[in-house]
């Protein structure tokens, strides 16, 4: 058995000592991103992502050696361990090989190859079994025992056979032989089993399906799992070369148990029952078992990619680009209900709001523009932030026309995603910050602030609300939640927060500190006003030395009494930042931002003890740019003015639009006609693209255009290829598409070679209907 260490080392390509330091680290209490930030020297510098795997393998491993313990000390109480078993225990390197050794020792419910084994059968069947030139039937007679339920020769030889069935199925050999096989050769069969059930349609790629186990993508794993979990699909695994016409046809599993034990058919005496018991061992005992436990292999696999595709879409979606701190104008759309209007400050706080009736049935179009007008001039506001829900098209029309009509406010509008606003509005957060408003009130505070800074806003938000997953609720929650929490966590302490500014709900995802710990900070700065230096938070209840330590590098003060307050430089380092100045003969106040004098200090002169190389370079990194914004420039979508619904949309049209969600098989992007268009993934580039992610990411502004469209089932097809032709005639989109799971596997082989345009459209339209069902299906 390898140290932990060591073998999680192997794994990420690394040396021992790097993970040695940063299960230390781990082990003090040091979060991910205080030791991706400031602990570099420690850990050879592993990046967060470097870091996140490792925490990931060290918890895995640790279970696995409490779980190694508790096999070692069951075993040794029943007596039965040997040397040569404990070092097999020892040697194992995951939790499906211990198991596996463990299965024979395991305490289980009494079986039939136990009761067997009770009434004294054991000798006839390992003498059978070590022995076929022995009659079965006269090797039976001398164990004839009525009263134990073996009376006649018949049910002795069946207790003889479910001992060896147990003895074979309890082989880790075997069992890992069978796996591994299974997994190469083995095909997932689904068929329909409930079509008149209320999703049916939803699933009818998957009526008469049949796919290599090991060759599924996720997505479509996960809709067989839902197809099934719903009751319309039936789901079965079989070997490639299994006869599915004859139910006495031999599997090749069978072959392989045979094999195992060194069964042959030689025309022996015991040779047709042995055969009789490999033939059970895999029809009654492991064959279900395999199938159960590589249908679940699967669905881990599947929801692990599915879980990553939200982490990194959530990533992007965090760190997307702010507009800044301007005083916005938040407008929730709606029809019978009215638009509802909020007003924030540039810090977000709430000034004003309003709810105006522009749509039918009131028509206050004049009134509307005029209200908004009224608002945005008496509190100086620059920005107009419109969901993107219903209604929305029809109210950007009517922020058009305002901006048409009074120039002179320099307003400029934006449409943003609400998801998740209203899952805000109605939470406890929006009920303490705003307890007289109503819901819908704060969900426009809430687009207004997600304008002018996404990540604020968002984590107030249970991420799965905010929707750029695939299947988000069809994997394990507890899976997916502390994921989402790692990125939320990494987005937070990489961009820094304010502490005069952040909500409780910001706070709580910087680096060491804990919802207990963030309503305090906020309590003291409403108690005292504003920090004005990062060591007044010491004096915050329950905010310690290691808190302090684990945070202050992440948290900004921008208009304290110390400059380096609002940087990213740790308060540990300021007396590297002195000794830089006076090297410069300077003040540490004219060093911060002076990029010319930065770059005159050499990090070598400074390297120390107490400060390694890369503190030092970071430190210079940050002296030359103070506070960095590590997110992109702003900017935004302009959808095209009268293409409002998707029967506006016509085949060729070019459009600009922006990625709401990235999937292993494409990119869905919001062209503003209130349902997102797929673009597959042959059609993102004039090139082989292997992961949609190298080419876009959720929240980026692309071109597209229309390749098809059904305004019936509210399906649009897109490609980012403009060169690409639109299809002759729409039956790919309108059919459920039985072709998809061909059309994907085909599409590699054309898109790598560049292939021509109505290959790559040919392929999107044979894929897409059932695609954007699977990612879409909620």
């Amino acid at each position: 058995m390898q140290p932990i260490a060591q073998q999680i080392a192997s794994e990420l390509n690394v040396r021992t000592e790097q993970v040695e330091a940063t299960i230390s680290l781990i082990n003090e209490g040091a979060t991910i991103p205080f030791i991706a930030r400031y602990r570099k020297e420690k850990t050879g510098a592993l990046d967060d992502t470097q870091l996140r795997k490792l925490e990931q393998r060290l918890n895995y491993l640790n279970e696995l050696e409490d779980r190694r313990a508790t096999v070692l000390k069951s075993i040794a109480e029943q007596d039965k361990l040997t040397p040569t078993l404990e070092a097999k225990i020892k040697a194992c390197l995951n939790k499906q090989s211990l198991e596996d050794l463990y299965l024979p020792y395991k305490p289980k419910r009494r079986t039939k190859g136990q009761i067997a084994i009770e009434a004294g059968l054991e000798p006839l069947a390992s003498a059978l079994f070590e022995n076929p030139n022995l009659d079965p039937e006269e090797q039976a007679a001398p164990y004839l025992n009525s009263d134990a339920g073996f009376g006649d020769i018949k049910s002795v030889l069946d207790g003889a056979k479910y001992i060896l069935i147990e003895r074979f199925s309890e082989s880790a050999d075997l069992l890992a032989r069978l796996r591994k096989e299974l997994w190469q050769k083995g095909h997932v069969v689904s068929k329909v089993s409930n079509e008149s059930a209320s999703d049916a349609h939803k699933f009818k790629d998957y009526f008469e399906y049949q796919e290599a186990i090991h060759k599924i993508p996720s997505h479509r794993a996960l809709a067989l799992f839902r197809g099934r979990k719903e009751g319309v699909l039936s789901l079965s695994l079989i070997h490639q070369d299994t006869d599915q016409e004859s139910r006495l046809a031999v599997s090749p599993c069978e072959t392989l148990i045979a094999q195992q034990f060194d069964i042959q058919d030689q025309h022996r005496a015991a040779d047709g029952w042995l055969k009789e018991v490999v033939r059970w061992t895999w029809r009654v005992k492991l064959s279900l078992q395999l199938e159960t436990e590589l249908l679940s292999q699967l669905r881990d696999h599947a929801e692990e990619v599915a879980i990553n595709v939200f982490a990194d879409n959530l990533k992007d979606l965090m760190l997307a680009a702010p507009a800044g701190p301007k005083a916005t104008i938040g407008l929730d759309p709606g029809l019978r209900t009215g638009v509802k209007l909020a007003v924030v400050d540039a810090t977000g706080k709430l000034l004003d709001y309003a709810t105006i009736y522009p749509h039918a049935p009131k028509n206050q179009w004049d009134a509307s523009i005029e209200q908004i007008a009224k608002l945005a001039r008496k509190h100086k506001a620059e920005l107009l932030s419109i969901g993107n829900g219903t209604a929305s098209r029809e109210t950007e029309k009517l922020c058009a026309e305002l901006c048409k009509r009074y120039p002179d406010l320099g307003l400029s509008r934006i449409v943003v995603s609400e998801a998740g606003a209203s899952v805000y509005s109605a939470s406890e957060l929006a009920a303490n910050e705003f307890p007289e408003l109503d819901v819908s009130i704060r969900g426009a505070v809430s687009i207004a602030r997600r304008l002018q800074d996404p990540l604020a806003e968002l984590v107030k938000i249970e991420p799965k609300a905010i929707g750029v997953g695939q299947y988000q609720h069809d994997v394990s929650q507890f899976k997916l939640s502390k994921s989402l929490d790692a990125v939320i966590e990494d987005c937070v302490n990489a961009v820094g927060v304010d502490v005069n500014t952040a909500s409780s709900a910001l706070l709580s995802r910087v680096s060491g500190i804990a919802a207990n710990t963030a309503n305090n900070i906020v309590a003291f700065r409403d108690l005292h006003g504003a920090f004005d230096s990062r060591k007044q938070l010491k004096d915050v209840p329950r905010l310690g030395e290691k808190a302090f330590e684990q945070c202050a590098g992440f948290l900004r003060i921008n208009n304290g009494s110390n400059l380096l307050d609002k940087s990213a430089v740790h308060p540990e380092s300021y007396a590297l930042v002195t000794n830089m100045a006076n090297a410069q003969a300077t003040q540490v106040a004219q060093l911060i931002g002076n990029t010319s004098a930065v770059q005159k200090l050499q990090a070598k002169d400074f390297v120390s003890e107490a400060y390694g190389e890369h503190t030092v370079n970071d430190v210079l990194t940050e002296l030359a740019k103070p506070g960095r914004d590590p997110r992109p420039e702003f900017k935004f979508a302009s959808f095209q003015e009268g293409v409002e619904e998707i029967s506006d949309l016509k085949e060729g049209m070019i459009l600009e639009g922006a990625v709401t969600n990235v999937t292993h098989f494409g990119a869905f992007v919001d062209i503003g006609v209130h349902q997102d268009g797929l673009v597959h993934i042959s059609c993102l580039a004039d090139r082989f693209v292997k992961d949609p992610r190298d080419v876009v990411k959720t929240g980026d502004i692309v071109k597209v255009k229309v390749l098809e469209f059904d305004a019936k089932r509210k399906r649009i097809a897109l490609s980012m290829r403009l060169k690409d032709q639109a299809p002759a005639n729409t039956q790919a989109t309108n059919d459920a598409s039985s072709t998809n799971n061909k059309a994907e596997h085909k599409h590699a082989k054309k898109n790598r070679s560049g292939g021509q345009a109505n290959k790559a459209k040919q392929t999107v339209n044979n894929a897409f209907a059932a695609a954007f069902a699977n990612a879409k299906t909620k």
